[in-house]
């Protein structure tokens, strides 16, 4: 998981068609089922570090990418 923090971003919509899971969006197209997240991406954008190189994805990347209801694995 990757948090963009809400202070630094300007809108431009480019990280959006690059994240493979499609899990980006603008906030007003955020399903209500999901609005907790826009709280939980502020949150951990103050707390995880800024990525500022492009590394690999995680080895079981893809292991993850249809598993339903991941917020429970979160480890903080």
């Amino acid at each position: 998981m990757l948090v963009i923090d809400p202070d630094e971003c300007i809108d431009c919509t480019l990280c959006e068609p690059e994240c493979p899971v499609n899990a980006i969006m603008s906030e007003e197209d955020v399903p209500d089922n999901m609005k907790e997240m826009v709280e939980l991406n502020a949150e951990l954008s103050r707390e995880w570090p800024v990525i500022n190189e492009m590394k690999d994805p995680p080895a079981d990347a893809d292991e993850w990418k249809e598993v339903p209801d991941k917020l429970k694995y979160l480890e903080r």
